[in-house]
C-alpha cells in the first residue's frame, strides 16, 4: 500500500487532493482539498465533513443555511472559522483559496453548523525542541460530530512534534482505534520528515520526506516524530475516525520513548509559539 501520497498524485478536479476510505484501504477517514476561484458543488455522501479554510475565504450554503467563513491568509497566520457539513448533504462553496474537507463515514445525520475561530482552543504542547502548537477544531471536547476528529499541529523549524511516538490502533482501556491522515504544508517551500513504524505483529515502515500538499496515511502503528527541518516551519492537518462506538482520541506512547515527556518539566516552551494571531 502506498502510504505516502505526493502532492498532485491524487488530484481530481476541482480537488487537488482526494483520499477516500476506499482509496486508503480502510473504513472511515477521508480528506479532500478544494482549490477554488469561483463556485463548486460538494456532495458529502455517507460522510460528515468540515469546510476548513487553509487560505482564503468562502461562503458555504448547505441545508438552507448560509455560512460566511472569514478564513485566513495561510495556515501559519491564525486559526480559522469553519463549517460542519452533515452526511447526505449537497453544499455550494463560493470563494477563492484552498479549503480542506476532512471527513468521516457515519450513519448519523447531525445539523449543519458554523464553528467560529474564537471557539477553537489553541494548545501549546511539549517544551524545548519538542514544542508545538495544536489547534483543536473538532474533538470531543471542542465541537460536536459523530465520528470525525480534526486538529492542526504547527511545529517551529528545527523542532520535533508527534513525539514521543504514539499509536491508536487498538480498542482497549486508554487507547482507541483510529485511522489517521496527515496532510502537510511546509513554509518557504522546504521539506519535513514523517516516521511511522509498526509492531512485531503488525509491521509497517514509513520514513517520508514530505512537502506542501503531501499526505501520509496511518492505518496502524507508532507514528512520530514529525520533523521540521531547520529554517522551515511545518504544518499538518490531522484527520481521524474509527469504528468505536465512542468518539474518543486515546493514545498510547511507545514505551521505549515515553520517558521524554518527563523532561519537559524542566524546559520552557519554545518562545516562537504561538504562531500568528488569534481571531
Amino acid at each position: 500500500m502506498n502510504l505516502h501520497r505526493k502532492a498532485g498524485s491524487t488530484a481530481e478536479a476541482p480537488f487537488s487532493l482526494v483520499v477516500t476510505p476506499e482509496s486508503a484501504g480502510w473504513g472511515y477517514s477521508g480528506l479532500r482539498v478544494l482549490e477554488l476561484d469561483g463556485t463548486a458543488a460538494v456532495s458529502t455522501g455517507d460522510s460528515e465533513a468540515l469546510v476548513l479554510p487553509l487560505s482564503g475565504r468562502c461562503t458555504v450554503r448547505v441545508d438552507g443555511e448560509t455560512f460566511e467563513l472569514a478564513g485566513r491568509t495561510g495556515v501559519f497566520d491564525s486559526v480559522t472559522d469553519f463549517a460542519y457539513l452533515p452526511r447526505d448533504a449537497e453544499a455550494e462553496i463560493t470563494g477563492s483559496g484552498r479549503f480542506a474537507l476532512p471527513s468521516a463515514k457515519t450513519s448519523k445525520r447531525l445539523d449543519a453548523r458554523y464553528g467560529p475561530a474564537s471557539g477553537v482552543p489553541v494548545e501549546l504542547r511539549g517544551a524545548g525542541n519538542c514544542s508545538r502548537q495544536v489547534n483543536n477544531y473538532c474533538l470531543p471536547h471542542t465541537f460536536e460530530a459523530d465520528q470525525l476528529l480534526v486538529c492542526e499541529v504547527l511545529t517551529p523549524s528545527g523542532n520535533w512534534s508527534s513525539y514521543p511516538p504514539h499509536k491508536h490502533d487498538e480498542a482497549r482501556e486508554g487507547e482507541s482505534e483510529l485511522e489517521e491522515i496527515y496532510y502537510f504544508e511546509v513554509a518557504g517551500g522546504g521539506a519535513g520528515y514523517q516516521r511511522v513504524y509498526g509492531t512485531a505483529d503488525r509491521p509497517i515502515e514509513v520514513l517520508a520526506e514530505v512537502r506542501s500538499g503531501d499526505v501520509v496515511l496511518i492505518p496502524h502503528g507508532w507514528h512520530g516524530p514529525s520533523m521540521a527541518a531547520p529554517g522551515y516551519d511545518l504544518y499538518y492537518l490531522n484527520v481521524m475516525a474509527g469504528p468505536g462506538p465512542e468518539r474518543a482520541w486515546l493514545i498510547c506512547d511507545d514505551p521505549a520513548h515515553a520517558w521524554v515527556r518527563a523532561t519537559w518539566d524542566t524546559q520552557d516552551v519554545d518562545p516562537r509559539l504561538p504562531f500568528g494571531r488569534r481571531g
